[in-house]
């Protein structure tokens, strides 16, 4: 019983890890609801470029705000690096998925997420409670 309760209190530490991980968390939400607006009807697969963008910008931008958050200096640093691999993971699961070659727009992709996630954690450090 006592490896479930451990278990159960598991806590990522890492700033970075952490922030990918909230990151990851408000995309697969932004991507039910973008779905369930699919399914209903008021929204149609040709028009969701930009709203898959915004759901990666607030998702980023959460994330980078967790960082921040979590490593209470230097959020800038610790937003960016989860911009990056935020962005590496999203775009080695959608080369893998599509069945592609990187190129240079899918890599010029990664900018703004390191920006955003940037973004992020200077927020988030100011949200870290001083001792």
């Amino acid at each position: 019983m006592d490896f479930f309760r451990r278990l159960a209190s598991l806590r990522l530490t890492h700033p970075t890890l952490s922030g990918i991980w909230y990151a990851f968390l408000w995309m697969m939400i932004g991507a039910l609801v973008l779905s369930l607006l699919l399914q209903s009807g008021s929204l149609e697969e040709h028009n969701l470029t930009w709203p898959i963008y915004i759901v990666h910008a607030a998702a980023l931008l959460f994330g980078g705000l967790t960082s921040g958050k979590r490593a209470g200096h230097k959020g800038w640093y610790q937003g960016s690096l989860t911009g990056l691999f935020y962005g590496i993971l999203i775009l080695c699961i959608s080369l893998l998925a599509l069945d592609s070659s990187p190129g240079l727009s899918d890599l010029t992709l990664l900018f703004p997420a390191i920006a955003i996630g940037a973004l992020g954690g200077m927020f988030g450090v100011n949200l870290h409670k001083k001792k």
